[in-house]
């Protein structure tokens, strides 16, 4: 049976594919199992073996801490506490992950220049809270 860890590290999975610009598919050819399994594990209702997750792992270029980041951050409701100003499905989203590709396909000058923009930023609902780099 699986739990909340089990969803919470399918989310994290769907995440790091998504931004890699991967396919279920291609993920599954990558460790040699089926795209339906992959679904499995990204909506946590299949529970992911410690070989598999260490595959995966490698597939994506991430340490295996990467699938639990975040998950002691949560709060006793089992919600993850995020500041008020974030939505807390921002990272699933298309325009997100689409984002976050472009700003690591540009040279690190020009990706510096852009941060730096963005910090410098007001947000203009809330008069003197500045964007804040991860």
């Amino acid at each position: 049976m699986t739990n909340e860890i089990d969803f919470y590290v399918g989310k994290r999975l769907r995440r790091r594919r998504r931004l890699l610009g991967l396919t279920q598919q291609a993920l599954g050819d990558m460790v040699g199992i089926r795209f339906q399994q992959i679904q499995k594990y990204e909506c946590g209702a299949n529970r992911i073996s410690a070989a598999r997750l260490f595959e995966l792992a490698e597939a994506l270029s991430v340490p295996i801490q990467y699938f639990y980041e975040g998950l002691s951050e949560r709060n006793s409701t089992g919600e993850k506490e995020t500041p008020e100003f974030i939505a807390p499905d921002v990272l699933s989203k298309k325009e997100t992950m689409d984002l976050v590709r472009a700003y690591y396909s540009m040279e690190e000058g020009p990706r510096k220049h852009l941060l730096d923009l963005a910090k410098s930023l007001e947000c203009p609902d809330k008069p003197g809270l500045r964007l804040v780099a991860p």
